[in-house]
């Protein structure tokens, strides 16, 4: 029996819902994934929780309120080390903003990153540390609890059923709108988040609980690379004694900044070692120029004929100058194709009739290029991955 099949009739509308919302959405995150930022120049601060919403609370603290001093902290050392980029906070006094208001802001401002800060609670008093949550589906019944109990700050909105397309945060069927969007970001979020834990290792001397999974409304929404932390236990008196003082904020804090600080010289490094790297005096090597795909102002260099069906991709790479397909950036692959769109030269391998088998070589290839990400086309036309998932399925 199809498990959907087992759902009230509500909840089957309300997946459909879910269904349509998730294909409008693709077009707008395959957009913004195909940007070619050279510069990580604008990042979102969260603090969560706010107002009315305390979010957990220890002894003597209230989420809310520490969580706006770590980002408030977190803000200060990258305005101040990195003028160029712009910090901008979904809240920096003690007011509610709605979960859907928060990514809201993230997307308008096109943000390169989105942090959202927050501290944990449990009824056993004894756990502590840190963890960092992407987007994803819930592995335990631990993980789900926290993303229920983040995803709870929507309840302190009147019109929250209707808004929130009928999404019951505390009802664990609600979470199964999470299994049916893969999300784009999910290797750069991933890879920011493990920076972050190893940050919090070594600068602030925390337990690194991991890097873990859960449905976060927040993260659904946002389309960029964008983490929610877990700063600490507030249900553990020693752990909050330390969350509480100014010596334990600076020190967190420290940890996420230099986190950014990694992350942002890491990316930019692996955007830009064309520009440092490659002599104009490179010349591209191709196995053939007789065919190319012309779209608008794209021109695709092809070394084999392909059939008008669609085919899907893997981009692994795009560069200001042309990189020789030869190159040792590439790591020995064969077949690596070039295109050029809006003077920016990108880089594909692979050519794939079947959308699993595409994502099957794409996630094989994470490892050596984290910024991987599918493209579709269509009889030599380059079209989105919503439109040509489409067509195969019709």
């Amino acid at each position: 029996m199809n498990f959907i099949s087992i759902f009230s009739t509500q909840k089957k509308y309300q997946i459909f819902i879910y269904v349509i919302f998730i294909f409008t959405t693709i077009p707008t995150i395959i957009n913004a994934q195909d940007n070619n930022k050279y510069k990580l120049s604008t990042i979102v601060l969260d603090p969560g929780h706010g107002g009315i919403d305390n979010g957990t609370s220890g002894k003597y603290s209230k989420e809310k309120d520490i969580a706006l001093k770590l980002a408030l902290k977190v803000g200060d050392y990258i305005e101040s080390n990195f003028p160029d980029v712009k910090v901008i906070y979904t809240r920096k006094t003690d007011i509610f903003v709605p979960l859907d208001k928060r990514a809201e802001i993230a997307n308008s401002n096109k943000a390169d990153l989105f942090i959202s800060i927050h501290l944990n609670g449990v009824t056993n008093h004894k756990v502590y540390g840190t963890e960092t949550f992407i987007m994803g589906l819930h592995k335990s019944n631990e993980n789900l609890e926290v993303a229920k109990k983040e995803n709870s700050a929507i309840l302190f909105e009147k019109d929250y059923s209707t808004k929130y397309e009928g999404f019951e945060p505390n009802s664990s069927e609600s979470y199964i709108i999470f299994s049916l969007l893969q999300n784009t970001f999910l290797e750069q979020s991933l890879s920011y988040a493990s920076i972050i834990q190893d940050q919090f290792t070594t600068r602030a001397q925390r337990k690194n609980r991991g890097v873990k999974q859960a449905g976060f409304w927040v993260l659904w929404k946002t389309t960029m690379p964008s983490v929610l932390i877990e700063a600490g236990f507030l249900s553990n008196p020693k752990e909050e004694k330390y969350l509480m003082s100014e010596k334990g904020q600076e020190y967190i804090a420290s940890a996420i900044y230099r986190s950014f600080k990694n992350y942002k010289n890491s990316i930019e490094a692996k955007s830009n070692f064309s520009t440092n790297n490659i002599s104009s005096k490179n010349t591209i090597k191709n196995t053939s120029t007789n065919n190319k795909l012309t779209n608008n102002n794209v021109i695709i260099e092809n070394n084999k004929s392909r059939i008008n069906d669609v085919l899907f991709k893997v981009q692994i790479a795009s560069s200001k100058k042309p990189i020789p397909l030869d190159s040792k950036y590439f790591n020995g692959l064969n077949n690596v194709e070039e295109y050029k769109s809006n003077d920016i030269y990108k880089y594909t391998i692979g050519s794939k009739s079947e959308y699993k088998k595409i994502l099957y070589l794409k996630d094989s290839l994470l490892t050596i290029f984290p910024d991987a990400f599918i493209i579709a086309l269509q009889k030599d036309s380059i079209i989105s991955v919503k439109k040509a998932l489409n067509i195969i399925n019709n």
